[in-house]
């Protein structure tokens, strides 16, 4: 999809579009995270235009995407401002589970525009005092010698 979408080396280009065209052919979601991901560090596209590419790959074409509607989410969720992995992430559990836990705030801030039915909760925590023992972190211990985590 990568040689499809930027022509860099236009014979593997030709060779991978005949694929694409040629039948039935399975995209794992992951390989969408990666193309994705290639696309805005080895070339640089913006999201508007990685947006627009996968849509584009996608679209008419004869494959078949795994999880087909969580992609699709997951591109809209794109679209409005995620991450894209972490929007695949949240809309590959839709409608099995309604909550979403993370200490992204991005995500935590971005997911209840794009999907009210998934709840995302933001997890707070902080850094640990500077000098602070591991002890103190877990509890210190109980009288019993457990451990307690607070």
């Amino acid at each position: 999809m990568v040689r499809v979408l930027t022509r860099d080396d236009p014979v593997q280009a030709d060779v991978a579009a005949d694929l694409m065209r040629s039948g039935d052919l399975y995209i794992c979601k992951t390989v969408l995270l990666e193309l994705e991901w290639v696309l805005r560090f080895a070339y640089t596209f913006d999201r508007t235009a990685i947006h627009g590419a996968i849509v584009r790959v996608l679209g008419p074409s004869a494959l078949q995407v795994e999880d087909g509607h969580a992609v699709a989410d997951a591109l809209r969720g794109y679209e409005a401002g995620m991450d894209f992995a972490d929007a695949l992430h949240l809309f590959s559990f839709v409608p099995a589970v309604t909550e979403f836990a993370t200490f992204d705030r991005l995500l935590a801030k971005k997911a209840p525009g794009v999907d009210r039915a998934m709840r995302v909760h933001l997890i707070e925590a902080s850094l640990p005092p500077a000098g602070a023992r591991r002890d103190d972190l877990l509890g210190g211990g109980s009288p019993d010698g457990r451990r307690e985590i607070r």
